[in-house]
Order: structure tokens, then sequence, then C-alpha cells
């Protein structure tokens, strides 16, 4: 819950004080914290604390007569500490001409002269007013997770992404451009190479998080309930989503194990318009998040871990995860879709996560206001990015390989980018090279075989995909690309696939080991559709069902 705004107190006579603090906590202890102090000092002392913990003070109620420090000269100190603070200074009836005076040295809103009794009278309809009108000027602090990390770092752009990918809202305080980031790194202790922090509103921080440790911290489950289940599925994006929503449905136990976040590539997607249902069409991360919804209110255990290997043993499919746990099942699906291939050229490996990003990265495009950036690619995920990035850089630049974008980017997106003024697009063009010392400077291009080079400070690629299959068993047949075959694709002139033990030929997304399914982009001839994944993981369902009524 957010802190709420400071009432401060201050009188160095203590059955005063008390009185105050006592009339102030019966009419504003709901929507304030009262806080006293006994001197002026230790009160100014109060104000640096609060200021260092990012709290806000709405009020000073301070007495003028004090020894060591005046009302007057106390509340002229604290507007370093507080200045959007209403200051109140507390006379008694020869001290008014003193705080007549302190208005203008003092700036002080209002003074009060003692006794105020009844306070509802005399008291409360002054401060109701002077609380009214700071409360106009008011904006609450960001009461939520904190990041403190430098952009250009690869670490810092990890957590950003991760957090981002899960729908964890958070506020990014950068080194190089917020200035309140050297004083909270000193409140901690810590400098600058422990970055990235994340800071809890409960005061616990994390230091350079490992993506268990953090998921963990965020309320994400890590390790698994139970030992075996109906069916683990493996990945979580439209494919694995919609078999873990129809699986827990239908009564299976169901698993569904995902190293970083739900939604796969398609979660990443700022924009999927032609999604059957949705005519104003939604974000990846919105279909990815009721999608992981109705799983949950379903049965479904979702696991923030990642799939090490797969052992097989008997009708058993066993399944070690990164923590060095095993799980086991009858049926296991294989959901883990593709990721972006590496762009090979000088530089690129160095600057990954420091201007060159793989995938969207929607937590850099604010980032990117006002600058240049890059994309390359010319399928519709490239094309959805740059649409998203479109609102917040000066330029969008897309590099696309082949002669335009018809063959490979949907009717609806090519339109919008021709109708999107600071969206160009560079055919028959290549990254050659990139180049900077600590973060992205060039890019090198090749259009045509001309070379040229160009300033740039984000590089975004979306280039081909390549199916993350090396984890399987040798069991488990793929293409010499690493997709997994599946149904038909295993036959051969009538001929099941070698070491096949059924009486039966496997059934459509059934992997050459039975109980073995695949579904989605991971899975050879698939079509690399939200929608298509979507189909094919409600259908292995319905042939896992039917496998476990032959064990």
């Amino acid at each position: 819950m957010a802190r709420k705004p400071v009432i401060l107190a201050v009188d160095d006579d203590t059955s005063v004080l008390e009185s105050v603090v006592r009339d102030l906590r019966t009419h504003y202890i709901r929507n304030y914290r009262i806080l006293s102090a006994d001197s002026g000092q230790s009160a100014l002392d109060v104000c640096k604390q609060l200021k260092t913990r990012g709290d806000d003070v709405a009020l000073i109620v301070s007495d003028q007569r004090m020894p060591g420090m005046t009302g007057v000269e106390f509340l002229e100190l604290s507007m370093e500490y507080a200045p959007l603070a209403k200051r109140t200074l507390l006379t008694a009836y020869a001290d008014t001409e003193v705080a007549i005076r302190a208005i203008n040295t003092a700036k002080i809103h209002y003074y009060l002269t003692k006794p105020w009794d009844p306070p509802e009278e005399k008291l409360y309809p002054v401060l109701d007013d002077l609380l009214g009108a700071w409360l106009t000027g008011y904006r609450p602090p960001y009461e939520g997770l904190r990041v403190v990390g430098n952009r250009w770092a690869s670490k810092d752009h990890k957590v950003r992404d991760f957090l981002a990918r899960n729908n964890v809202p958070f506020h990014w305080l950068n080194p190089e451009t917020d200035a309140s980031v050297p004083e909270l790194m000193r409140s901690l202790n810590l400098d600058d190479s422990k970055l990235p922090v994340v800071l809890f509103p409960d005061g616990a921080a994390l230091v350079q998080p490992e993506r268990t440790e953090l998921a963990q911290r965020i309320g994400l489950r890590v390790t698994a309930e139970k030992e075996f289940y109906d069916l683990i599925i493996v990945g979580a994006g439209p494919a694995g989503l919609a078999a873990g929503v129809y699986g827990a449905s239908e009564g299976l136990k169901t698993l569904l194990v995902e190293p970083s976040a739900p939604g796969g590539q398609a979660g990443s997607s700022s924009r999927i318009e032609n999604y059957l249902g949705f005519p104003a069409g939604l974000s990846g991360a919105d279909l990815a998040q009721r999608a992981q919804m109705q799983a949950l209110r379903f049965g479904v255990e979702i696991l923030s871990q990642r799939a090490e290997c797969v052992n097989l043993k008997d009708r058993y499919r066993l399944v070690k995860l990164a923590d060095g746990k095993e799980v086991s099942c009858h049926v296991l699906l294989i959901a883990t879709g593709v990721s972006y291939k590496r762009l090979d050229v000088p530089g690129l490996e160095r600057l990954t996560g420091a201007g060159v990003y793989y995938g969207a990265a929607l937590s850099e495009a604010a980032s990117c206001s006002n600058e240049s950036v890059f994309i390359v690619g010319g399928a519709n995920s490239a094309g959805q990015a740059a649409m998203y990035f479109s609102r917040y850089a000066k330029q969008v630049t897309m590099l696309v390989r082949g002669s335009g974008l018809e063959l490979s980017m949907s009717r609806y997106l090519i339109d919008q980018i021709a109708e999107t003024p600071n969206i160009s697009v560079e055919t028959e063009t290549t990254v050659s090279g990139v180049s900077g010392d600590v973060r992205l400077e060039k890019v090198q291009l090749c259009t045509r075989g001309v070379e040229r080079e160009m300033d740039a400070t984000s590089l975004f690629i979306f280039i081909g995909a390549e199916p993350k299959t090396d984890w399987l068993p040798k069991d488990v047949v793929r293409n010499d690309r690493g997709f997994v075959l599946t149904g038909n694709e295993l036959m051969h002139d009538g001929h099941r696939p070698a070491g096949w033990t059924e009486q039966r030929d496997p059934y459509l997304l059934e992997t050459s080991v039975p109980g073995i399914f695949a579904a989605g982009d991971v899975r050879s001839g698939s079509v690399k559709r939200a929608a298509s994944a979507v189909g094919e993981g409600s259908m292995a369902v319905q042939f896992a069902h039917q496998y476990l009524a032959g064990i």
C-alpha cells in the first residue's frame, strides 16, 4: 500500500505537543501519518529522513518559542527538505507580529494563536483549507517495484524485460538521467558496480538478481507442487497456454513450464489486429495475460523454470528442471515455439543488450523517445514493432532484405506502415556491422551492394525463426532445422518411425515417441500464426486423451 503523506507537529513543551498530536490524529489519521518532534533540530532531522525515503510532507505545524532554534528558523530551513509542504506557525498572542513577518521570511502559509479550543472551529477549518490546497498539486509517489540500472547494461535490460513480459509494473531509475539515484544508492551502501538493483515496496532489495530469484520474489512459482502430472506442457506461448486451459478444464493434472514469461514470441507483439474475436486488436501481452488467468482459474500449475532434458522410463516421461528436480508425466507436450535467429555480423554479440535487442523488447520503447530506431525484418512481428516504436521514436527505419513487404507481412500492417509518417522502409538492405564503445553508436548497412554508415542507438532484430530443441532426447525426431516432426511426417512409405512401440500410427500432433506431442511453431509444418498455435494446443489435448485411454 502507498505510504500516506506526513503531517509533522513540532513543540518543545511535551504536554502541548501531546495535545497537538491528539487533535491532529483525531481528524487526520485516516489519510495522513502524524509524526512529532520536540525541537527544531530533531524536526529538521525528521524532514531529512523523510526526503531520503521519498515520503511526502503535506503540513508542518511548529511552535515559535523553542530553545536553540525558533519555529520561524526551523520552518525556513525545512523548505530545503519539504519545499511543497504547507507551513503553519503556533504562536502566543504576543508573537503575532513575528508570525506576520515570517509570512515573508519563512514563507509560512498561516499562523495560529494558542489555545485553539475548540479545534472543530479554530483548528480544523484552517488546516483543512491548507491541506486541500496542498492536495491540488500533489502527485502520489510511485509505490511499486523500482529498478535501478543502466540503460546500456545487458543485466539491467534482462531484469526489466523479464518484469515487463510478466506484467509486473515497475518504475525504472536510470543513473544517467535521474538525480535521485546517487543518494538512493548511498542509502543502500551500494555503488554502480552492483547494478541492477530491484527495490520492493516493503524495503527489501535484490542486487543483480538471477531470474529464478527474481521470479520467486515477485510471486511466481519456481518449485513444482507434485512429482507426477497427467500432462506437462513445456512452453507457455499461445499453443502451451491453450493446451493448459483445455487440459485442466477437462480434468487433467496439468503443469506448464516456462522459463521466461507467458505469451512466447506472440506475447512480445505490441499489437495483434487479426486475432479472431478482437475487432479493435489487442497486444500480445494482453492476450497472454488473459490466457494465463484462464489457465490458473482451471487449476493449471504454472512454473517459472527451464526444462533441461527429458528422460524416458516405460510409460513415464521424466522432465528434469533447471533447479535439478525432476517431474514425471504420462503425456508431454512440447510447445516451446521458436526464437529469432542470431544475426552474425561484426560487433553485434558484444552490444546485445546494450542497444541491440532480439525481439520487440517493449521495455525499451519509452527510452527511445525522440531517437532513431532501426528494425531488422519484414514479417508481421517486425511490422508490429515498427508501429509500436513509432509512438515514441523520432524515426523508425525498417531494414528489409527482400524487395518489399508483400510476401512476408499481412496487408493491414503494410497499409498502416505506409500511413505512418515517421516509419521508412529500406528494401534490399542488410546490416553488415555495428559499432560502439559501451553501447550501440553506429550501424553499417549494405543496400544493393552499396555500403554506408549511420548513427544509431537502438537496433531490434526480427529475422527468421529457429526452434530450441537441443534439450529433447534423440528419440524425438527432428528435421535438419531442428523442428519436431509429427504425425504423417513421421511415416515413410506407409511405415511407422523406427522404434515406434504402438500398434497404431502416430496421432496427428504426436512425435516419434508415443505420449510426447508437439504443437505450435516448434512443430515442423506449422503455420506461424498465434491463432494456429492456439488451435494446435487445443487439438493436442484431445490426442492426449486418446493416448491416455490406451495405456
